[in-house]
């Protein structure tokens, strides 16, 4: 029974994902046309996709400091979390430009309740092959992130945000009424507010943490400015980069992971996806580049879920779901760093030399990922090359 509820309860998941997520990148993608209507400054462009990271990394600090995804129903939190991300962007076109980060921030702030509470929900299912199950899930992430550039084609800013909207709000009845966690769900541990410092003091935990860190300095800035690095080439499609080619890479990586361990997916995903940072300024202006591109945004995403796989496996299981959140929240912060830097470094350099600022980030995250492998290697036979 649990074997056939397994498939169907992953595909929900996903599917909630898919929905929940689309609301993303509403808001950034008619950044050119909110800034002809409403005369937003470039910065406060910019300030829109920042405002929805640090609102998902303020969400997800308050979740793991209260363990609220280690101690509340995960149906729930995530029904909750799509619905008031749908307000929030319902809302959006009639409050004026005056209200738009703030509402940004509601909206990320609400994601931090579905993203990591999914990863908790499938991990429950998933005792095993729990990586390939985490790329179903960040394959869904991905597709659901992409889905912006592709209403941004709609004709109008205000249908698109509306469309996005009505996507996320269908994922709450979802979530509520169909999604369940799975037998190795551990419900209602007791509160324990040092975990996050017991979760930095081990150093498993913390190099998975690391190399998390080294690819959300890359993934963030270049999905949310991919738009402009494309316009300003001529060349590449950023649907298919991040919605085609990003779904591939997370599938494929999680049956890699699953088959060759955690750590040799991720280091090989973050030395591929810096290599392409490096060798885009090469590929510029050439055929070559388009094709690159696809790779790096297959690479860019093929670790992502390896990440959450490896602390799921580390961590106290009854705090899992606080660990994953912490992790993605610090996360988070870091991409807003890049987020930012990269548009400023652009002005300065134009968008082919600016990319590389990207490629730091995966060299220092392999860095890490190579110390947890080499620490696998004397661990036993299961835990080999799976941190």
């Amino acid at each position: 029974m649990i074997l056939r509820r397994r498939g169907p309860q992953l595909a929900l998941v996903a599917l909630v994902q898919v929905l929940a997520m689309s609301l993303w990148f509403s808001a950034s993608t008619v950044v050119p046309a909110l800034r002809a209507e409403w005369g937003l400054s470039r910065q406060a462009g910019i300030l829109l996709t920042i405002t929805v990271q640090l609102g998902f990394a303020t969400g997800a600090v308050v979740s793991a400091a209260v363990n609220l995804a280690d101690r509340t129903r995960p149906q729930v939190l995530v029904a909750a979390g799509s619905a008031l991300g749908a307000a929030a962007t319902f809302a959006f076109p009639s409050a004026g430009p005056a209200a738009a980060a703030p509402l940004r921030f509601v909206t990320g702030f609400a994601l931090a309740a579905v993203y990591p509470v999914g990863m908790k929900i499938v991990v429950s299912w998933f005792p095993r092959q729990r990586g390939t199950a985490l790329g179903v899930l960040v394959g869904a992430l991905t597709l659901g992130s992409a889905l912006p550039s592709l209403l941004g084609g709609t004709g109008h800013w205000r249908t698109a945000l509306l469309i996005a909207a009505t996507l996320a709000l269908l994922a709450a009845p979802i979530a509520l009424t169909l999604v369940r966690p799975g037998p190795d769900w551990r419900p209602s541990p007791p509160w324990e507010p040092r975990y996050l410092l017991r979760m930095a003091g081990d150093r498993a935990q913390r190099l998975v943490c690391l190399g998390y860190f080294g690819h959300m300095w890359e993934l963030y800035a270049l999905w949310a400015w991919l738009p402009s690095y494309v316009a300003a080439a001529g060349d590449g499609d950023t649907f298919a980069t991040i919605g085609v080619a990003g779904v591939a890479g997370a599938l494929l990586g999680g049956v890699l992971a699953d088959r060759f361990g955690r750590a040799a997916v991720t280091t090989g995903a973050l030395l591929t996806s810096a290599a392409c940072g490096l060798l885009s300024v090469a590929a510029w202006g050439t055929p070559l580049l388009a094709p690159l591109l696809l790779v790096w945004g297959a690479a860019v995403i093929a670790d992502s879920a390896q990440f959450s796989a490896a602390l799921s496996e580390v961590a106290d299981p009854r705090y899992a779901g606080t660990a994953l959140t912490a992790m993605t929240a610090a996360g988070f912060v870091v991409s807003a760093i890049t987020i930012q830097l990269l548009p400023l470094l652009a002005d300065l350099t134009g968008w082919r030399d600016a990319v590389t600022l990207l490629s730091a980030g995966p060299l220092l995250g392999a860095v890490a990922m190579v110390s947890v492998r080499a620490a696998a290697g004397a661990r036993t036979p299961r835990s080999t090359g799976r941190p």
